[in-house]
């Protein structure tokens, strides 16, 4: 290296000129030494590297000029010299490399924005939420107001926002699963597993989804659909769940009949249904109402004209 080497011919350079006369060594090896302990001072008290480096390059002229004026004892002192200016030089286009490179981090506009875990549907909403435009400065970019304003979308859960150089934006998102369709005030809003409304989403293209109604059900879905999810058979023929009063639950059967559930302890309701039907088939008559509101008993209301089917199967 420059410096190492510049180290190792003063050394020499100083052994040699023992025998000389003592005024020759303050002209000569003295100022050779400057050089580098400057350039450490500029970069220490913030001088731009271009300029560190042209300060270098006057100093070992001044080291050469003293070189060539005491003549061939110089010599060796005139190569360091030699060796300062190239070693100068190429700091000097080394700084403007640097200069040129930050420049361009600071100027870095935004290629791409990659958005890693969403679903087809939450795409857009998500890239909407983010605000993130190619063109924008990539070092600009607050990544955690970024990451806020993703994370007000309905769809997810929690988002991570990070810059990629030179020119790239990553949002990883992890969605909340979609829990039902919500009937209510008019309209039909898709609510996650925390009963958030997701925007922007046309419930048509979940059909799979239960469909709860009414007031206060996108709050308590939660905490219903896994206790009927472990009755399959009577699933099959609820077409809706619909909240009472923000107290209670009826089930909406495709025939037009319904299941009237207790305020509270809807799981062993559901279970003496399961043991009615075991018995007497309740969910294959055309019924208008199964009321299990009371604990003690179940009241099966069928349609007008079919009395006497029930009864035939022992309801």
């Amino acid at each position: 290296m420059p410096v190492a080497a510049l180290r190792d011919r003063r050394g020499n350079s100083g052994a040699r000129t023992r025998s000389s006369a003592d005024r020759a060594r303050p002209r000569v090896a003295r100022p050779a030494a400057a050089a580098p302990s400057k350039l450490h001072a500029a970069r220490t008290i913030g001088i731009k590297p271009w300029a560190a480096a042209a300060f270098a390059a006057l100093l070992a002229l001044l080291v050469m000029v003293a070189a060539l004026a005491t003549g061939g004892r110089g010599e060796r002192l005139a190569e360091a010299g030699r060796s300062i200016v190239s070693a100068a030089g190429a700091m000097i286009d080394d700084a403007r490399e640097a200069l040129d490179s930050r420049a361009l981090w600071v100027a870095a506009p935004i290629g791409e924005v990659h958005l890693q875990g969403a679903s087809r549907a939450s795409q857009q909403e998500i890239l909407r939420a983010a605000a993130v435009r190619p063109g924008d400065s990539l070092l600009s970019i607050d990544l955690n107001a970024v990451r806020a304003r993703v994370e007000q979308v309905g769809w997810v859960d929690h988002a991570t926002v990070i810059r990629l150089w030179p020119g790239t934006v990553v949002i990883a998102v992890t969605e909340r699963p979609l829990l039902a369709v919500w009937q209510h005030a008019g309209r039909r809003d898709v609510i996650t597993a925390n009963g958030r409304v997701v925007g922007a989403v046309d419930a048509s293209h979940f059909p799979r989804l239960p469909r709860i109604i009414g007031d206060g059900a996108n709050l308590q879905a939660a905490a219903i659909l896994p206790v009927l999810a472990q009755h399959p058979r009577l699933m099959q023929r609820v077409t809706a769940i619909r909240r009472v009063d923000t107290r209670r639950w009826d089930l909406l059967l495709r025939d037009g009949g319904a299941v009237l559930l207790p305020a509270s302890d809807e799981a062993a309701a559901l279970v003496r249904l399961d043991r009615l039907d075991k018995s007497g088939h309740v969910l294959d008559l055309d019924v208008a109402r199964i009321d299990l509101r009371s604990s003690e008993f179940t009241v099966v209301r069928p349609r007008v004209g079919v009395a006497a089917a029930a009864s035939s199967h022992g309801v």
